[in-house]
């Protein structure tokens, strides 16, 4: 088993705590890390879910960042990260542009490594994709007027993957549980998920940060907070003889929430100091302005691509949001996401489209019953003079088609049905004419 084992002063962590331990980087545990004190007690924290190198593998492998993130030729990338003084991560956390605390010890310097070192590519991979998503993550920080080094939460979230769910089913960019988005006005529904969308999604989290805020009145709380929800913050703090500083309930907290504040600093260091540790962003080919369009009827991407002359997978990275690959316009009006400059021709094929779903029909709005066909009518035997005679006891009812006339008016009048009309006369579409005779029964 491989080890990386760093002996450090607690000191050297916030509130002064003076034990020295030991941290311990299990290889073939890659989500956890290891602290033993000088007295041979363990502890332990889990790096969050999106940290691990499985997770982030996996979104490597999706088709979004295959086909619309490529590598930037005109960059160098290192292939092994170059080694600093625990002096230089000081003095650049402290040069950060931020409001919130950032401060240095060999947890923090930990997950930095773990940026730096093991997941250099995906580094590269969400460097690119934060090019679309930052500008969205801010917007929403602004409107609230929070910190915007928090549009980085997202990194640890979800490694910047709309559709990413966790194992206990937080899903998006910022990772809501269902109960919690619902209450700040996300939908969810078999067709679509608001917490998928970046834009409600990401106006959701800036006012759920808020109102955390508003409860504990410390960043480092809220975001932890926001990984283990109030209650557990709470109950750290009530062990903890009433402490409300995060270092010092830190020993009360869950596992992966001890990482989790060590893990923000290090996103943020990681996405500001990536060209002094030698990673190059990807390039994204995901357009840089897109536009909604309202949809008033049920269309599927597939449809959107066909009339639009758009790639599919193109129209599915712009619209998350909807978990079928359809549009849900006939249950209420929603947002179709494009690029600005495929909106016009949209709606100038918005009725093509519209009649091109009619076609193909997503769900059937009307379906008839077949009725049990009756059985052959009953031959009656007559004995006369020693003779047998077959008659039948049911005849032919024919009609005769009347003006405005149509076969399900028909089939009602003489208790039948459209389907039956068809089979006895042979039909195969609805055309009838005026004069015409149909055979009813």
């Amino acid at each position: 088993m491989m080890k990386k084992t760093i002996l450090m002063m607690m000191a050297m962590l916030p509130m002064g705590l003076m034990a020295q331990i030991e941290v311990t980087d299990l290889e073939d545990e890659e989500d956890e890390i290891e602290v033993i004190d000088e007295e041979g007690r363990k502890e332990e924290f889990d790096f969050p879910e999106a940290l691990t190198d499985a997770n982030l593998d996996s979104l490597m492998s999706q088709y979004m960042s295959k086909t619309y993130l490529s590598t930037d030729n005109g960059c160098t990338m290192l292939s092994e990260n170059p080694q600093f003084d625990r002096e230089v991560y000081v003095d650049r956390l402290r040069r950060m542009p931020t409001v919130m605390e950032m401060p240095y010890n060999e947890v923090v310097r930990s997950c930095i490594d773990r940026y730096m070192v093991r997941l250099r590519r995906q580094v590269s991979y969400m460097l690119g994709a934060a090019n679309f998503y930052m500008p969205i993550f801010e917007q929403a920080l602004d409107t609230y007027q929070l910190p915007l080094e928090l549009k980085y939460l997202p990194i640890i979230e979800s490694a910047l993957n709309p559709t990413a769910v966790s194992r206990v089913g937080a899903t998006g960019l910022w990772q809501f549980m269902l109960a919690t988005g619902k209450a700040y006005g996300l939908e969810v529904t078999s067709l679509r998920d608001d917490r998928r969308d970046p834009v409600k999604s990401s106006m959701a989290a800036a006012r759920y940060l808020r109102d955390l805020y508003n409860i504990f009145g410390d960043w480092n709380l809220v975001i932890a907070a926001y990984n283990c929800g109030p209650e557990n913050i709470n109950r750290a703090i009530r062990r903890s003889g009433g402490n409300r500083d995060y270092w010092a309930i830190y020993p009360y907290l869950p596992k992966e929430t001890r990482g989790y504040v060590p893990a923000f600093i290090a996103a943020n260091y990681a996405m500001t100091y990536y060209c002094e540790h030698g990673i190059c962003p990807m390039t994204s080919k995901l357009p840089a302005k897109t536009d909604t369009v309202m949809v008033s009827r049920n269309i599927t991407f597939q449809q959107v691509a066909q009339a639009c002359n758009l790639d599919v997978d193109m129209v599915r990275s712009l619209n998350p949001v909807y978990r079928r690959d359809v549009v849900p316009g006939f249950t209420e009006l929603s947002p179709l996401r494009l690029p600005v400059g495929d909106v016009a021709r949209f709606i100038d094929m918005e009725d093509s489209i519209y009649a091109l779903s009619g076609q193909q029909v997503m769900k059937r709005d009307e379906v008839e019953i077949e009725e049990r066909v009756a059985a052959a009518p009953k031959q009656t035997t007559i004995k006369r003079n020693s003779r047998t005679k077959r008659t039948q006891t049911a005849k032919a009812v024919h009609v005769a088609v009347k003006r405005g006339d149509t076969l399900g008016a028909i089939a009602r009048r003489n208790h039948t049905t459209v389907a039956k009309i068809k089979k006895l006369n042979g039909l195969r579409g609805d055309n009838i004419r005026v004069g015409q005779s149909i055979r009813v029964k």
